[in-house]
């Protein structure tokens, strides 16, 4: 064979290979979030983690020799959007995986859609029970809320040593609604009394009737089991009206929104999370810093789980060797000693991680560490 000839039959294979990765293109992943609107902070924060993930794994290489697309659609906090994002993603970009919401609601809103096409969905931050109930195909990087709701019970009856306490929960949230419910089983299964509770819808802005109420029945303690729109008006209404009692909640109140809000009066407030840049753990100290330097402030809650959603996918695709939605599927469903940001994930038969549940406070202006309570 002439020189010519061998240098081309060799070229070819390598020429073959890189004509077909360039065909397959990139790996296209949608994200939806809320990026304006009422929960603005929780989208923007948690989109910072998943695009810094996507941007760590591109640089690294990819995935399965291909480089990854993030696709992001803003759901403005809007009921209704996520649906409609979400047969965007499926029909129109044709996305392998779906990452979102943080919120139970919107997602709930998607879930369906990515079931019926089969298309995995793995939720940074819906802590619903019901969220992976809708199909095998939906997933999960947070705790859920019976296990939040029973953290802040224990909590709140025994390291705060409460014994009589008024819930005030959003009639318009599923997440309240369900933390509503396992708070009160717990707590009086320790011995506590729920004394009463009281609703509100959100949006909403004046509490002062509520609270009133609350004031009236002497209680020890206030749970709000909700956002932090909400949290920090309630918490600065209920200060006004010379209550003094602890107010505490839920990952909800995550958001340096709750203190510019709230000022003084959220001071001393507890609340229930998933992460604590506080940590020693050197994955959530490594973390931290990359953050740190590449978004100018530290990481949180949010960032972390936006964060462990999109590498426990790409976890995933490399373990299923394939984008395949089924294949996919089944390799999200075996995960096991994942080694998140948040901590291990191992998925169980209902897709949902158990996972320890961090409790922080506000303490002049910032959120500082109080302890770790396990499931």
């Amino acid at each position: 064979m002439m020189p010519t000839l061998r240098l081309f039959a060799k070229l070819l294979p390598i020429v073959f290979l890189a004509t077909v990765a360039q065909a397959q293109g990139t790996i296209k992943i949608g994200e939806f979030a809320s990026l304006t609107g009422k929960e603005a902070t929780y989208g923007q924060t948690a989109h910072k983690g998943t695009q810094q993930a996507i941007d760590e794994v591109n640089a690294a290489g990819g995935v399965l020799g291909r480089k990854l697309e993030l696709l992001v659609e803003d759901d403005q906090s809007k009921p209704g959007e996520a649906a409609t994002i979400a047969k965007k993603f499926i029909s129109r970009d044709k996305v392998v995986a779906i990452l979102g919401e943080i919120t139970s609601g919107r997602t709930l809103e998607a879930a369906p859609i990515a079931q019926n096409a089969k298309i995995p969905l793995i939720s940074p931050g819906a802590t619903a029970p019901e969220v992976t109930a809708r199909g095998n195909y939906i997933f999960r990087v947070c705790f859920i809320d019976s296990f939040q709701g029973t953290v802040m019970a224990k909590f709140a009856r025994h390291s705060l040593k409460l014994r009589r306490v008024a819930l005030l929960s959003s009639v318009s949230s599923a997440q309240s609604v369900a933390l509503s419910k396992f708070f009160r089983q717990r707590f009086a299964a320790d011995g506590g009394t729920v004394v009463l509770e009281q609703k509100y819808s959100e949006g909403e802005k004046d509490f002062r009737a509520q609270l009133t109420a609350i004031k009236a029945a002497g209680v020890e303690g206030i749970f709000v089991p909700g956002y932090y729109a909400e949290a920090a008006l309630i918490c600065k209404q209920a200060r006004d009206l010379g209550m003094a009692q602890p107010l505490f909640g839920v990952d909800g109140w995550e958001s340096q929104e709750l203190i510019n809000i709230g000022g003084k009066s959220v001071e001393g407030a507890y609340f229930s999370t998933h992460y604590s840049p506080a940590s020693k753990d050197p994955l959530v100290v490594s973390f931290n810093e990359r953050f740190t330097k590449r978004w100018g402030s530290g990481s949180d809650a949010l960032s972390a789980l936006g964060y462990d959603s999109a590498m426990l996918l790409v976890d995933a695709i490399r373990r299923a060797g394939t984008t395949d939605g089924p294949k996919l599927r089944d390799a999200l469903a075996a995960t096991k000693n994942f080694k998140g940001v948040t901590g291990d994930i191992t998925l169980d038969e209902q897709r949902n991680p158990t996972k320890s549940a961090v409790v922080l406070q506000v303490k002049d202006g910032k959120f500082v560490f109080v302890e770790t309570i396990a499931p």
